[in-house]
């Protein structure tokens, strides 16, 4: 009999060794922290900052993904420009509000540039969370959030739901932003700058970088990526000696689909906004902007994958494939 008892426990070891590890949201008053097997992977900060932000963001082997500056200053060696980009976001450099006197401008810009910080620049503003919503691996968080001129009118009302994944080796953050023009009706500018974007670990971009930008085609580097339509984008390479990479996922399901304002600086951006005025290769020619017309809705969606390797070992396209079929 003890014999039969300690075979059943020794083939119940490999069983409990690959365990899924358990995934957790805990929600706070500034943010909604995400866990898997109680390692903080991100923190969705949706106050203290003049739009909603994920950071940090980690991988599966715990390499920091994106710049900790300026959420966290006096890192060793790590950039200071660009102070808007914050890890990880949302949002649009142009957006048009008709009827609607704007007493702030920013130079270049027709409407409101929720985009940079510089005087005069919009805000989102998270007006309301709920309670995590958990589901086996999968985690969910709907959040309401105002859009508001420099002097605080608000423009446009979003629905923003935050999905937690953890996939076995990934893990995957899915955005679905539901727009609604509550206001008035609102023109997207035509701009680079926007719109789903990351500011990736600086020890993977720039002169020095050791990282490698590449997006669904195989296409790598900023010539090859930047203004040009894509599924995907990832930024990949070793950070404290660990491969492992970020990868922005556009749905092909999206009403506009996204050039990609990419650069070797750090910056990766999915932009489903910017026509010819944006300088975008793909989009020589063309003057047609996206409109939201009063009381209508606009959807978008976007994932976030922070794997190990490159694209290749982390299985970009595969998951990718998982993220398109919204299972």
């Amino acid at each position: 009999m003890r014999r039969l008892a300690s075979l059943f426990l020794l083939a119940a070891v490999p069983v409990l060794a690959h365990a899924q590890p358990a995934v957790e949201a805990v929600k706070h008053k500034d943010r909604i922290e995400f866990k898997v097997g109680g390692r903080t992977i991100t923190n969705y900060w949706f106050a203290g900052f003049s739009k909603p932000i994920f950071w940090p963001l980690m991988s599966p082997n715990d390499a920091s993904l994106t710049r900790a500056w300026p959420m966290k200053k006096g890192e060793p060696n790590e950039t200071t420009d660009h102070p808007h980009q914050k890890s990880a976001w949302f949002t649009h450099g142009d957006i048009i509000p008709k009827g609607i006197e704007l007493t702030q401008k920013i130079k270049g810009v027709e409407g409101v540039d929720f985009w940079s910080e510089n005087t005069g620049h919009g805000k989102i503003v998270c007006v309301d969370v709920s309670e995590p919503k958990q589901e086996g691996s999968r985690i969910t968080v709907v959040t309401k959030n105002e859009w508001r001129t420099g002097d605080g009118k608000k423009i446009m009302d979003e629905t923003r739901t935050i999905t937690f994944v953890e996939l076995g080796g990934a893990y995957l953050i899915i955005v679905d932003s539901d727009l609604f023009g509550s206001v008035t009706e609102l023109v997207f500018g035509d701009t680079k700058e926007g719109s789903f974007g990351v500011r990736i670990n600086d020890v993977l971009a720039g002169k020095n970088g050791k990282g490698k930008l590449q997006n669904a085609e195989g296409k790598v580097g900023e010539k090859e990526v930047w203004g040009h339509k894509s599924d995907w984008c990832d930024y990949s390479g070793p950070i404290d000696g660990k491969p492992a990479g970020l990868a922005i996922l556009a749905d092909p399901k999206n009403p506009h689909p996204a050039c990609w304002h990419a650069r070797g600086y750090g910056l990766m951006a999915a932009n489903p906004f910017g026509r010819a005025k944006s300088g975008f290769p793909e989009m020589k020619g063309r003057t047609d902007l996206v409109t939201l017309p009063k009381g209508e809705h606009l959807a978008f969606r976007y994932g976030l994958l922070l794997h190990e390797g490159d694209a290749e070992k982390g299985r970009v396209a595969d998951h990718f494939k998982t993220f398109a079929a919204r299972r």
